[in-house]
C-alpha cells in the first residue's frame, strides 16, 4: 500500500466489484493499523508460502484472485493468482511472476486494469458474435447460391472492417478517473504468462 492509509485505492477497487484485502509480510501492529483504517481484512507476518496458501484458499473456495505484490516474497502467490499484478518498481522475479506490471507504484491502476480487461473481454466477445453470425449467414446462402459471390465477398470484407474498427475502440479508451492516466508514459504493461 502507498504511505498512509489511503481509502481512494480501496473505494475505487470496490466499486469495480472486487473484494479487498491485505496479506503482509509486515509485523501485526502495522499490517493491523493499515488495515483498520482502510477498512478490510488482513493476514499480517504472512511468509511467501503463507501468501500463496491464502490464494489458493480463495481458489478453492470458487473465488478468483488478483494478487497485487511488488517484493520477492510476493512472487508465489503471484504466480498462483489468476491475475498477478506487480508493481512498476518491484524486484525481477516479482515482474517475472506476474500477469500485469503496474508502469507506476499507484494503487488505484489496478482498478483501471480491471476495467479495461473487463472491455476488451467484451469487445472480444462482439467480435465473435459477428465473425460467427457472418459464417452462419453468409457462407451457407453463397454455397446455395442465393447470394451472388461478390455479394459474399463484400459481406466478409464489412464483417472483418467491423471486427477490426470495434476493437481499434479500445486504443481509444481513456481512464474513468481523474489523474489515473496522467502523463508520464503509459501506466499498464501486460503480457501473457506462457507457463498456463
Amino acid at each position: 500500500l502507498p504511505a498512509g492509509p489511503n481509502r481512494e485505492p480501496r473505494s475505487a477497487l470496490r466499486r469495480a466489484g472486487l473484494r479487498v484485502a491485505l496479506v503482509s509480510g509486515d509485523g501485526r501492529t502495522a499490517t493491523g493499523a493499515v488495515a483498520a483504517a482502510l477498512g478490510i481484512e488482513a493476514i499480517a507476518e504472512a511468509t511467501p508460502v503463507e501468501k500463496r496458501a491464502a490464494v489458493e484458499r480463495l481458489q478453492a473456495a470458487g473465488r478468483r484472485v488478483l494478487f497485487a505484490g511488488d517484493g520477492v516474497n510476493d512472487a508465489p502467490a503471484l504466480g498462483q493468482a489468476d491475475v498477478g499484478v506487480a508493481m512498476g518498481r518491484g524486484t525481477d522475479v516479482t515482474l517475472e511472476s506476474a500477469d500485469a506490471v503496474l508502469v507506476r507504484d499507484d494503487l488505484r491502476l489496478v482498478s483501471e486494469l480491471v476495467l479495461r480487461s473487463r472491455r476488451a473481454h467484451r469487445v472480444v466477445r462482439q467480435n465473435v458474435f459477428w465473425a460467427f453470425f457472418y459464417n452462419a449467414v453468409a457462407v451457407p446462402l453463397a454455397m446455395a447460391g442465393l447470394l451472388h459471390p461478390i455479394v459474399a465477398a463484400a459481406a466478409m470484407a464489412a464483417s472483418s472492417l467491423f471486427v477490426g474498427g470495434n476493437s481499434l475502440r479500445l486504443g481509444r479508451a481513456r481512464p474513468r478517473r481523474p489523474g489515473a492516466g496522467a502523463p508520464g508514459g503509459p501506466p499498464l504493461s501486460c503480457r501473457r504468462r506462457t507457463d498456463r
